[in-house]
C-alpha cells in the first residue's frame, strides 16, 4: 500500500507538514489529485448506507412484522446510533491511529455488517419465513442477527464520518491561498459525490428491494461498500498525513482540572505572561499556535505560572497547559451552542426515512396511468436531485453574487450560511403538513378510511423533498466547512464527530417525540397521530410540531451567531 505517513523531515516540531523544503513531494501528493479516492470512497459508501437504509423502516414493517411507530423508532434510534459511533472513531484517529488507518479499519468492520445483513435477507433460516408477499413471522434469532448486523454497520461508518471530510480537507494547504480556496469549494463537491451515491441508492436499490428481493437490495449496497474500500486504498501514495496529537480528551481534562485547582489564582492583566505565548510553536503535535481571546477568561487561569506547577523539575501537566490547549478548549465551549441548533436541523431531516416513507407509501403510487409504482422511499431521489441542483449553483452563481455583496471569500460566512438553511427547513415541514392535511380531507370526503392508497399522487411530495434538499446545500455543508474550519488543529476528526452527533441527537429527538405524541394522543381508544393506518392519524400535526420547534430553534440560533467569536490561530498549519 506504500507509505502512509510522509518522511520524518517533512516535520515541523509541532507534528505539522512542511513541504517548504521538498516541494517536489508537495507537488506529487495531496489537493485534487488525491481527493478523486477520497471522494470516489464516500460515494460508494454513501450509496452503500442509503442503499440500505432508505427503505429500513419498511423492511422493518413488512419482515420483522413491526408496527408503524416501532419500525419509525427503531430506525431512528438505529439512525441516531450511527451518527454517535463517530465520538469512537473522532477520538482514536485524533489520538492514536491519525484519520488514514481509521477510516481504512473501521472500513472492514462495516463489510462485515453488511454482508451479515445481506446474509439475514437472503439465507434460509436467516430471512423471515413469509406466508404472503407482506405476512412474515420472523423468529428471535432472524431478528436478532439483523440488528446484530445493523450495528456493526453502526459501527464501522463511526469510524468513516468523522474522518473522511477532515482528510479530504487536509489534502489542502492552509499556508497556499489558491490551495486554501479550493478547500472551500472540497466541502461542496464533497457533499455532491455524496448525493451521486443517494441517488443511485433512492432509485435503482430501492426498486430493487421492492420488486427484485432484500437479498439483492442488500447484497448490492453490500458490493458498493467493498468497492469504496478498493478506491480508498487505491489513492494511498497521493494522500497528505498528519501525525496524531495525542488524546484531545486528556488536554481538555488537563485544563479543566488547572483551572479548578487554580481558582483563587488571578490571571495577569499582560497576557504575554501566561505560559507558552511566547514559543515559536505549538507544543501540541499537530497543531498550530493559538492566539489568546479575552472572553470564557476563567480557563486562562490554567496557563497562569505558579511555583507548585513543577514536580522534581518537570511540569505538572495537571497543574499548568499552554494557552493553546487552553483555547483548545475554548474553542469546543464556543462550537457548543451552535451545534445544539443542529440538533432540531435534524429531527426534521430524519422525516424523510420514517414519515415521509410511510405518508408516500399511503398515496397512489404509480406513476401516471401505467402499472409501473414507484417504492415511496425512491421519492428521496427528488432530495438528492435538489442537492445535486443546488451544490453547484451554490458554488458557481450564489458564491460570486454573494462575494461582491458582502465582500467576503466565500459569498456568506459559514454561520450565514447555516441560518440559511435552518430558515428553508421550515418550508419543508409546512410543505409536508398542509400536503398531509388536504390528503385527510381526501380521504374523509370520499371515505377512503380503509384504503391501503389513496387516490392523489405521491409525487405531490416532490416540493418537501426538495425543499429539504435545499436546506441541506446551506446548513449541512455549512455545518462539515464549520466545524472542520473552527476546530483544534489537533481535535478536526472529533469536532466533525461532534457535527455528526447532532444528526444522532436528532434522530433520537424524533425517536421522542414520536413516543411522546403517541402516548399522549392514543389515550381513551383513539388511534393517535401516527397509527398503522394513517388515514386514521394526522401526522400533519406531527408535521407542524416541527416546524414550530425549527421557528424556535432558528431564533435562538440567531442570538447565538451573533455571540460567536472564531478561533485565531498563529500563523497557518504547514
Amino acid at each position: 500500500m506504500g507509505e502512509v505517513f510522509a518522511e520524518d523531515d517533512l516535520y515541523t516540531k509541532d507534528g505539522t507538514v512542511d513541504y517548504r523544503n521538498n516541494p517536489a513531494k508537495r507537488n506529487e501528493t495531496g489537493t485534487w489529485k488525491a481527493c478523486p479516492f477520497i471522494l470516489g470512497n464516500e460515494c460508494c459508501e454513501r450509496l452503500a448506507y442509503y442503499g440500505m437504509s432508505s427503505n429500513l423502516v419498511l423492511y422493518f414493517k413488512k419482515r420483522l412484522n413491526q408496527h408503524s411507530a416501532a419500525a419509525s423508532k427503531n430506525v431512528s434510534n438505529w439512525s441516531g446510533t450511527c451518527y454517535i459511533t463517530p465520538l469512537i472513531g473522532a477520538f482514536l484517529a485524533d489520538a492514536y491511529l491519525g484519520r488514514y488507518w481509521t477510516i481504512a479499519c473501521f472500513s472492514i468492520i462495516y463489510v462485515i455488517g453488511m454482508t451479515l445483513l445481506t446474509l439475514s435477507a437472503s439465507v434460509p433460516g436467516l430471512k423471515p419465513s413469509c406466508s404472503g408477499e407482506d405476512v412474515c413471522h420472523p423468529k428471535e434469532l432472524q431478528t436478532a442477527v439483523t440488528f446484530v448486523a445493523l450495528y456493526l454497520i453502526a459501527l464501522g461508518t463511526g469510524g468513516i464520518k468523522p474522518c473522511v471530510s477532515s482528510y479530504g480537507a487536509d489534502q489542502f494547504d492552509d499556508a497556499d491561498e489558491v490551495e486554501k480556496k479550493h478547500k472551500s469549494s472540497f466541502f461542496n463537491w464533497f457533499y455532491f459525490s455524496i448525493n451521486i451515491g443517494a441517488l443511485v441508492a433512492s432509485s435503482v436499490l430501492v426498486w430493487i428491494q421492492d420488486n427484485v428481493g432484500w437479498g439483492w437490495g442488500f447484497g448490492i449496497p453490500a458490493v458498493a461498500m467493498a468497492i469504496a474500500v478498493v478506491s480508498f486504498f487505491s489513492g494511498t501514495r497521493l494522500y497528505r498525513n498528519q501525525k496524531p496529537g495525542g488524546s484531545p480528551l486528556t488536554r481538555i481534562c488537563q485544563v479543566l482540572v488547572a483551572s479548578f485547582r487554580k481558582f483563587k489564582v488571578d490571571v495577569p492583566e499582560d497576557k504575554s505572561l501566561l505560559y507558552g505565548t511566547t514559543d515559536a510553536e505549538s507544543a501540541i503535535t499537530g497543531s498550530r499556535k493559538l492566539d489568546h481571546t479575552k472572553d470564557l477568561g476563567f480557563f486562562d487561569k490554567a496557563a497562569v505560572q505558579t511555583e507548585s506547577d513543577h514536580t522534581k523539575g518537570n511540569i505538572d501537566s495537571w497543574r499548568l497547559c499552554t494557552v493553546t490547549q487552553v483555547e483548545e478548549l475554548k474553542s469546543i465551549i464556543r462550537l457548543l451552542p451552535i451545534w445544539a441548533t443542529g440538533i432540531i436541523f435534524t429531527a426534521v431531516y430524519s422525516q424523510m426515512s420514517t414519515l415521509f416513507v410511510l405518508q408516500g407509501a399511503s398515496m397512489d403510487t404509480r406513476v401516471g396511468n401505467s402499472s409501473f409504482k414507484i417504492p415511496p422511499a425512491s421519492l428521496s431521489i427528488f432530495d438528492t436531485l435538489s442537492v445535486i441542483f443546488w451544490v453547484p449553483i451554490y458554488d458557481q452563481f450564489i458564491v460570486p453574487v454573494a462575494r461582491k455583496i458582502t465582500g467576503h471569500k466565500n459569498g456568506l460566512t459559514q454561520l450565514q450560511r447555516m441560518g440559511t438553511g435552518l430558515f428553508i427547513s421550515i418550508f419543508a415541514m409546512l410543505s409536508a403538513g398542509i400536503l398531509e392535511l388536504y390528503r385527510l380531507k381526501y380521504v374523509k370526503r370520499h371515505n377512503y378510511y380503509e384504503l391501503d392508497e389513496v387516490p392523489m399522487s405521491i409525487f405531490w411530495q416532490v416540493p418537501q423533498y426538495f425543499l429539504i434538499g435545499c436546506a441541506e446545500v446551506f446548513t449541512f455543508i455549512g455545518q462539515l466547512e464549520f466545524f472542520y474550519d473552527q476546530a483544534p488543529d489537533a481535535m478536526r476528526s472529533l469536532c466533525s464527530a461532534l457535527s455528526l452527533t447532532t444528526v444522532a441527537l436528532g434522530n433520537y429527538l424524533s425517536s421522542i417525540l414520536v413516543t411522546i405524541v403517541m402516548k399522549i394522543t392514543t389515550k381513551n381508544g383513539k388511534p393517535g397521530w401516527i397509527p398503522d393506518n394513517l388515514n386514521y392519524g394526522h401526522i400533519d400535526y406531527f408535521y407542524y410540531l416541527l416546524a414550530v420547534l425549527s421557528v424556535l430553534n432558528l431564533g435562538v440560533y440567531l442570538m447565538v451567531a451573533k455571540w460567536y467569536t472564531y478561533k485565531r490561530p498563529v500563523g497557518t498549519l504547514r
